[in-house]
């Protein structure tokens, strides 16, 4: 696939402005992720203002999370604003497959606004996919069927690059695909690694011209970032922090010593 594990080098370069509609219950630390990567945050939700934001802004993330019925139309709002504008949007649907407000809400936005990445866990991708699946609250518990291929039949029906998160990621545009074995178990102790990892998509989106490549790179770089603050950290509450600090400290070059990728094609 040719991916860059030195992207995070052009983030910091372009600091790029990634405006985000997202979880309430994780909204700071997605702000303070995307600083961490290089990016810049704004979190602008108010439906007077969230097209204007979008058209100053270089990606959006879209995270329904903590969901209501006033917010979907702002997603959509901001959504069409990033298509006129041609900026990458990240889609995180998180609880799809939970309830049906979840599920169709998820579907609506991939429907009325040309999504270019759909990043959630293995429940949430398999219920967009029309596959069966069990979610409780946000997490996946069960599902049924090959993944990758469930993966890839959402990339082709809804013309998107899927990342699906777990233990290893998954991420495929319905032709090629790679896996990344990188990351730590504390990053399931803490509420809002998803949730960052949407925004670090995002501002590596906004410097790259393929979003599959793209979000390898960021994924590859986040889960580096989590080794190496797991290995600073005494438990959950230290870890967040360092997770934090190691993103920022990353180098491009560590990346490319210590990503663990695998690729191929469909």
């Amino acid at each position: 696939m040719d991916w860059n594990p030195e992207l995070i080098e052009e983030v910091r370069k372009n600091r790029p402005l990634v405006h985000h509609i997202t979880n309430v219950v994780t909204v700071n630390d997605c702000a303070n992720i995307t600083l961490s990567c290089g990016g810049a945050p704004v979190m602008a939700d108010a439906p007077e203002e969230a097209a204007d934001m979008t058209r100053l802004a270089s990606a959006l993330v879209l995270n329904i999370g903590t969901l209501n019925a006033d917010q979907v139309e702002t997603m959509i709002r901001a959504g069409k604003a990033a298509n006129e504008k041609g900026i990458p949007v990240v889609l995180d649907p998180v609880g799809a497959g939970a309830t049906t407000f979840r599920t169709e809400t998820a579907k609506r936005l991939l429907d009325r606004i040309r999504i270019c990445l759909l990043k959630g866990n293995a429940g949430e991708i398999a219920t967009l996919a029309g596959g069966s699946a069990q979610v409780r609250g946000v997490d996946s518990e069960r599902v049924e069927g090959e993944i990758r291929a469930l993966a890839a039949k959402a990339a082709r029906e809804w013309d998107v690059t899927v990342v699906v998160t777990g233990k290893r990621d998954l991420i495929t545009d319905g032709s090629r695909w790679a896996e990344i074995s990188n990351g730590h178990p504390l990053m399931g102790s803490i509420t809002g690694t998803g949730c960052m990892g949407a925004s670090v998509l995002a501002a590596f989106a906004a410097v790259s011209p393929d979003p599959t490549r793209a979000a390898v790179s960021a994924l590859a770089s986040y889960g580096v970032a989590a080794e190496q603050a797991a290995m600073q950290a005494n438990g959950p509450a230290s870890f967040r922090t360092a997770l934090f600090d190691a993103l920022a400290a990353l180098k491009g070059e560590t990346v490319r010593e210590r990503a663990r990728v695998d690729e191929g094609r469909l």
